[in-house]
């Protein structure tokens, strides 16, 4: 397989987060309605999908620049605070002040090599990444952003309700209650995100890849995108070396971890609460099975280190639909090396 870095920009809010098994997913139908995507079509590599994926997506992932070096901004690994950030505190309250501190870096930087450096000035609170965000702005943009600064690089927005009498147009005397519901989020204005994709070249090819997420990006990304949601446009897209082994896998996506491989796993647990797309989400039963699964950022340590043979990680998530039992959830991650031992 190779590897491939594909650059979105947002133009519009998102419904649904940008995780990988969701981009397969939307990659999968794309497929399904043209069949020059995938060689031989899309039935023929989901019947081999367990052995040989066509292709597995990362999580979209900010890239942005610093000194005219770029980082991408990916989530602090999964591991104990105490292993990350070694206390020096000399009292009990001191080092409750740098444990919250350091709680709140939830951001880590990786340069654009894909090495991973545990250094601390590599993890990064929200304020420290809108700052590096906000050094490219254009002057429209940041004149724009003075009456309302952003405080994060990605927020939530939240869309007004209220319940409505159809037979009147009102809401009824006296049943005047709006209220807030989350919507979706939204990026800093400008930012670029990246894409990591694994391709199997007997299966397509990176124009191919380019032009189903295109694709997405002008009809729309996950929920609401009938309401104008989940819209980008592309960047650039170019290949990436495969980093070396290393003693343990850092996920840039979710992912079903192998059983019996791993001596330590580090991870949030993610469960996906999955739904068909397209003609299918009218369907009498659109809705998966629920699947568990461990979130990016997570760190699996291999028992035979440095023996991870294939660049990604994990297993496919099967038997999760009851009208389309053929239906995979993408369970594999792209991972890169992180040097890190337990004591």
């Amino acid at each position: 397989m190779k590897l491939y870095e594909i650059t979105i920009r947002p133009v519009s809010g998102f419904g649904t987060p940008l995780k990988g098994d969701t981009l397969f997913g939307h990659f999968c139908w794309q497929a399904a309605y043209d069949a020059s995507i995938l060689n031989g079509g899309l039935n023929q590599w989901i019947a081999c999908y367990a052995e040989k994926p066509c292709a597995v997506f990362s999580t979209a992932w900010p890239k942005l620049r610093d000194k005219d070096r770029f980082y991408y901004a990916v989530k602090r690994p999964d591991l104990p605070l105490s292993r990350l950030f070694p206390s020096r505190a000399v009292d009990k309250k001191t080092a409750m002040m740098e444990r919250k501190e350091n709680a709140e870096k939830k951001w880590m930087l990786i340069s654009e090599d894909l090495r991973i450096s545990l250094f601390p000035e590599m993890f990064k609170n929200d304020s420290d990444i809108i700052e590096m965000a906000g050094k490219d702005l254009a002057d429209e943009t940041r004149k724009a952003l003075r009456g309302s600064p952003q405080k994060a690089l990605v927020e939530d927005f939240h869309q007004p309700h209220n319940s409505i009498n159809r037979m009147t147009d009102t809401t009824g005397e006296g049943k005047f209650a709006p209220y807030e519901q989350n919507a979706g989020y939204y990026y800093y204005p400008e930012t670029e995100l990246a894409v990591f994709a694994l391709i199997d070249e007997d299966a397509t090819d990176i124009r191919r890849v380019g032009l189903a997420m295109e694709r997405i990006g002008k009809s729309g990304f996950g929920r609401d995108s009938s309401t104008g949601l989940g819209r980008y446009e592309m960047g650039g897209m170019q290949q990436r070396q495969i980093p070396a082994a290393a003693g343990a896998c850092y996920t840039l996506a979710p992912s079903i971890p192998e059983t019996g491989v791993y001596r330590d796993c580090y991870f949030t647990p993610f469960t996906r609460f999955g739904r068909h797309g397209d003609f299918l989400a009218r369907s009498a039963n659109p809705f998966k099975n629920p699947v568990i699964m461990a979130d990016e950022g997570a760190v699996l340590i291999p028992k035979d280190k440095g023996k991870k043979a294939t660049p990604y990680l994990g297993r496919p998530g099967v038997n999760v639909s009851k009208i389309m039992p053929e239906t995979v959830v993408q369970g594999y991650a792209p991972w890169l090396p992180l040097t890190w031992e337990i004591e």
